[in-house]
């Protein structure tokens, strides 16, 4: 009896090592599902089109990005156009259906928010590069399906659970939990419709949820990657006359 216990909790102790995996397996794992660091990092810049659904309405959209963290949005809304870009340091916008026709500063809050969507590459890579803090919370199920949940803590005290799944190593969801402007919050962003891009797996659906009611769809529709120059002036702030901090 004592020998068939020791042999049980041996297979149990084998069968945990065997199935279990650290935060950099899992990471090499999530890289190696996303087409290899080498494809990732050989994206130098991206176009993509679409629409964003708000409210019962929807925006057309495109979307510009370029190395190292610069990232350019131009909607038609109402007839007019609205830009929002950041080029590495400054974020900023033109909104002329809120009357804001001339350049105006993002609120330090936007402009963070600009910082991480410009990161091409993410939060998991060359996380430590970045500063941020990143732990494997573990194995757990969310919503039928297997995954991994990855906590990243930024610089900016904000925390970011990121669940990856388990079979397939793609992000599925983020959870991003902070404050802006001493009011906390918290926003469910969910992942889908995954397709290659120049060999990379690339997300074409974005949807964001704040107390499980959606807030925004964000529909993908093309994406180009390397597909000619773009001018690092698009990005910057321009300096018309009556521009405001």
């Amino acid at each position: 009896m004592r020998q068939l216990i020791l042999v049980s909790l041996m297979m149990f102790v084998f069968c945990g090592n065997l199935f279990s995996m650290n935060l950099e397996e899992v990471l090499d794992k999530y890289e190696e599902a996303r087409g290899g660091i080498d494809k990732i990092k050989g994206i130098e810049s991206m176009v993509a089109s679409g629409k964003f659904m708000m409210q019962g309405m929807e925006y057309p959209f495109t979307v510009k990005q370029k190395r190292p963290n610069k990232m350019r949005i131009d909607a038609e809304i109402q007839g007019m156009t609205m830009t929002q870009a950041y080029n590495g340091e400054i974020g900023w916008y033109v909104m002329p259906f809120m009357g804001a026709t001339e350049p105006e500063k993002m609120p330090e809050s936007q402009a963070l928010q600009f910082k991480f969507q410009s990161d091409m590459d993410g939060y998991l890579i060359d996380y430590e590069e970045k500063g941020y803090q990143v732990e494997l919370v573990g194995k757990e199920e969310m919503e039928g399906t297997d995954v991994y949940n990855i906590e990243v803590v930024t610089p900016e005290d904000l925390t970011i659970n990121v669940y990856l799944d388990a079979e397939y190593f793609l992000e599925l969801k983020a959870t991003t939990k902070g404050t802006v402007d001493d009011t906390p919050f918290e926003m469910d962003t969910y992942f889908g419709d995954y397709k290659e891009v120049a060999g990379v797996m690339m997300v074409h659906s974005i949807e964001s949820k704040v107390d499980g009611q959606t807030v925004s769809h964000i529909i993908i529709d093309e994406i180009e990657a390397n597909s000619g120059e773009i001018d690092d002036s698009i990005f910057d702030m321009p300096e018309a006359e009556g521009a405001k901090e």
